[in-house]
Order: C-alpha cells, then structure tokens, then sequence
C-alpha cells in the first residue's frame, strides 16, 4: 500500500468509526452545504436536469434532499464506507439509491447522469483531479461542486500569505513544510483533510465546460478566490 493508499485508508476508517455520530458532528441546518443545495435546487429546473449522481453521498444529506424536493428526479449516491451507506438506509434511502464506489473510478458508464454533485468531500481525497475528472466524464450536462476555498480562509494577513506563495508557485512548499513534511491535517472533527480549493482545479473543469458559475456560500468580499472559504461552482457540460 503506497502513501495515498494509506492516507484513503486512514479516512475510510474515520469515518467508519464516526458513523453514528456524523450527522450531529457535521451536518446543520442552513449551513454552507445547504446554501449550495438551494441555489442548485434551482438550477436543475434551469438547465432541465432529471437524474443527479451525489460522489462521496455519505449519510445521504444530498440524496434524500433530492427526494424531498424532487421527487420527479433519478437521484442516486455513491459512498465507499458501508458504515456511512448503513446511516443513510436508516434515514429512509433505498439501498439502490446509494451504492459502493470510489469517486476517482465511478462504476458508470460516460454521461450517465444529467448533473453528477459533491459537497464537501474533495479536500479528502489526495488526488481530487481524478474525481473532478470522473464528475465530468459520468456527467451529461453539468457538474456541481460545495467545497471549500482554502485561498479564502483565515485573516486578511492569512489570506494574503496564501494568496501571494500561490502566485509565485509556493504554496504546496510551504503547507508541505507547514505541516510537518505530510500535506495534510488531521482533526478529531474531520478526519484527514488536504489544503483545497476548488479555483485550483478551475482549469480542468474548464476545458470540459462552456460556462463555469462561482458563488460563495459563506459570507465572503467582493472577490470570492481572495475572501470566500466555502464556494460553490456550476460547470455547464458542452455540447
């Protein structure tokens, strides 16, 4: 098992052992996630979506969401920890609407879905371009992204630090030595998490996408790359 391997396993496992408790620990009423899930609730009348793919679903805030709000849609989730699919059956999701499967090689088949989602699970993952890439691929019409902005949090000093290392190409030097020589934190609260921010990867969704939309779900400036630490983004599929 290579360091990456470790490192999945590592959060895998958290939260496994969280399970139970995950819901209470992490998810609140009106918080960032929701925000995103509201402004999307009405996108997918917009852009005429019928079926959503929730990556990384979890205890299925998403997927049941969906159900509630769009009854009309095919909504389904994919989540690798069974502890955290068993969570989400007892909240009332079909065990066929949540499956077994890894978000960097999604067991489905190109434009599966007309829209594929993820909320808050990328900064978990050591390469989150392989699951933005598998978003894009099983997705027909569009992908949806709540994740946060690592760029936009802190103080104005933090941020700024940040802000100019990035420009100059020094950022992943500096947090790799911040962080003791690993590229990552732990918490008690979320496991094993990596320095993201969703404007990182804004050139590959780009080069799939004929529109990129960006908002902040968080109270942020005039300028979300620089002061938002939780950003949602629409990428419209082309043609």
């Amino acid at each position: 098992m290579n360091e990456a391997d470790k490192q999945v396993a590592f959060q895998r496992n958290y939260y496994a052992g969280v399970a139970p408790q995950f819901n209470e620990m992490n998810i609140k009423q009106g918080d960032e996630h929701y925000f995103a899930l509201a402004a999307l609730e009405g996108l997918l009348h917009f852009f005429e979506c019928h079926s959503l793919l929730d990556i990384g679903a979890g205890t299925g805030r998403t997927v049941r969401y969906f159900k509630e709000k769009r009854p009309d849609m095919k909504v389904m989730g994919i989540e690798p920890v069974a502890a955290m699919r068993e969570q989400a059956y007892q909240l009332g999701v079909s065990r066929d609407q949540i499956i077994e499967g890894d978000a960097r090689k999604l067991p489905l088949e190109d434009g599966a879905f007309d829209i594929v989602t993820e909320t808050g699970i990328l900064h978990h993952i050591p390469n989150p371009e392989a699951a933005i890439s598998e978003m894009l691929r099983v997705s027909r019409k569009a992908v949806f992204i709540s994740d946060c902005n690592n760029l936009g949090q802190g103080g104005w000093l933090a941020r700024a630090a940040k802000q100019a290392l990035k420009a100059v190409g020094l950022w992943k030097i500096a947090y790799y030595l911040r962080s003791g020589g690993k590229g990552y934190w732990t918490s008690d609260g979320d496991g094993l998490a990596y320095p993201f921010s969703i404007y990182d990867h804004y050139t590959l969704i780009r080069s799939r996408c004929k529109a990129v939309h960006v908002i902040n779900t968080l109270d942020a400036g005039v300028n979300p790359y620089r002061s938002a630490p939780h950003v949602a983004l629409l990428g419209i599929k082309r043609d």
